[in-house]
Parts: structure tokens; C-alpha cells; sequence
């Protein structure tokens, strides 16, 4: 089933090509729209308090706030998919 609703999306990661690949990637995907990529959750929170996000793609391990720390604090109607290379935040990032 075909929907056509776009899902507007922000990618928050530190490393530069960790947003491209994942922009690069969801650029494939009909219906998803890269609102914004943030190099931070402080940049990632200010974005947000003046624009409608339907879906999150979140680095966990970022400096001064963490992923998991940004996940907790926004607005739970938005959805969160955490993109990481440490499997040590798998079960939070599951419970969250």
C-alpha cells in the first residue's frame, strides 16, 4: 500500500559523512523529505522548536548532549530511529 503522506525527516550526527550517507540513502525513498541535517542536538533542538518533524535519524554517541540524552527530551509524537555503530546502546535505544 502506497501512502502519500511525506515524512519530513532530520538527520542529527557529528560526523559529516555519516549525515550524507544517510541523506544519500533516504534520497532513494519516495515520500521522505530532508527538512534539515544538524552536527549537534543543540543545533538539532533549536530546528525543532520552529519546525514540524515527523522522523528523527540520531547518532547516539555525540558530544556534550548524547542521542539517547536528545531522544528523551523532544516531543514523543516524533519518531526516532537511532543510526550508531555501538551495539552497547542497543537496548536503550529500544526501550526509548
Amino acid at each position: 500500500m502506497k501512502s502519500d503522506k511525506t515524512i519530513s525527516c532530520l538527520i542529527i550526527d557529528d560526523e559529516a559523512i555519516a549525515r550524507e550517507i544517510i541523506a544519500t540513502h533516504l534520497s532513494e525513498i519516495e515520500n521522505i523529505n530532508i527538512i534539515a541535517s544538524c552536527s549537534n542536538a543543540i543545533e538539532a533542538f533549536n530546528y525543532i522548536s520552529n519546525h514540524d518533524i515527523d522522523l528523527v535519524f540520531l547518532d547516539i554517541n555525540m558530544p556534550e548532549i548524547s542521542g539517547i540524552s536528545f531522544a528523551k527530551s523532544i516531543n514523543k509524537d516524533i519518531k526516532i530511529i537511532f543510526t550508531t555503530a555501538y551495539r552497547d546502546y542497543a537496548v536503550e535505544g529500544f526501550e526509548l
